[in-house]
């Protein structure tokens, strides 16, 4: 349970911002994560107030319940105190167990409290509101789910991989909203600027290792991308013809920085000090100079 998102300091934390969000007592702390946890936060917020009629998968609920009960076990949440532990005070309400033990089991709570309002509010989010459009009343909720799963992703080529996916679906809208001039070139912008963070975490992981690996995830995403913008152009008229062809131009880009990418981790070169929004920018081999 140590993990990126829920190690025991962020899921007490995070249980923290759920309680306030929903009028709670303020904590007046202020974390490093809360930045991170808000899209979540945000997500549980909006669950709460706009509940999608949306009937619960009864495999996924075996499974959260499986789930929490497995880390209930393990974390030793509800486990009684041991036998003979002397209490650390006493007072009007008599504390039961020592100050230490409790904060222990607020802190696990804390840590259960994380995992099922993350894994409640992407599945529910997500089934109610995955075909949303732009304009849609649910859309803003898909947009904060894909936040969420960003935020519960802790490796640099799953998020940037997830980052592409996301330029996949923005493609997918942009070929529904054509016949909005504004709303087109919006969702254009947003798969332009989801392709460039996915490409530049891939493409700094594979020059930090100088492994070519996170470029073949490029490689892929690239061969479909094209051939989708290429038969959207096709499909749409002169007036979105030119935003169009940007889109297609950045991907150009893009194959251009990978395979310089790839030539220059097999020639054995260092990783480039050079970065732009596309990530690291290698320089030529010295036998292509």
């Amino acid at each position: 349970m140590d993990s990126n998102l829920f190690s025991r300091r962020r899921a007490e934390r995070f249980a923290q911002l759920l309680d306030e969000a929903n009028g709670g007592r303020r904590h007046h702390v202020r974390s490093r994560a809360d930045d991170e946890l808000a899209p979540l936060v945000a997500v549980g917020q909006r669950l709460a107030t706009d509940r999608p009629a949306v009937e619960v998968d009864p495999d996924f609920r075996a499974g959260l319940r499986a789930m929490l009960v497995a880390t209930a076990e393990r974390e030793g949440v509800g486990t009684p105190a041991q036998a003979g532990t002397a209490p650390a005070s006493t007072g009007a309400r008599g504390s039961l167990l020592p100050a230490a033990t409790g904060r222990r089991i607020r802190a696990r709570g804390a840590i259960l409290v994380g995992v099922a309002a993350g894994a409640v509010a992407l599945s529910g989010i997500s089934f109610a509101s995955e075909n949303a459009l732009p304009g849609d009343a649910l859309y803003g909720m898909k947009r904060s789910t894909e936040r969420a799963q960003l935020a519960l992703t802790s490796s640099d080529i799953s998020r940037g991989q997830l980052f592409l996916d996301f330029a996949r679906t923005r493609l997918d809208e942009a070929a529904t909203v054509h016949g909005d001039r504004f709303g087109f070139s919006t969702v254009l912008d947003d798969m332009d600027a989801d392709t460039r963070q996915g490409i530049r975490l891939l493409t700094t992981v594979a020059a930090q290792r100088s492994d070519p690996a996170p470029l073949d995830a490029i490689d892929a995403f690239l061969t479909g991308q094209r051939h989708a913008v290429s038969g959207l152009l096709d499909r749409v008229d002169h007036t979105y013809q030119d935003r169009t062809r940007r889109s297609l131009a950045l991907l150009d880009v893009v194959g251009r920085r990978a395979d310089g990418l790839r030539a220059a981790i097999a020639c054995g070169l260092p990783a480039p000090a050079a970065s732009d929004a596309l990530g690291p920018a290698p320089v030529s081999c010295p036998g292509d100079r």
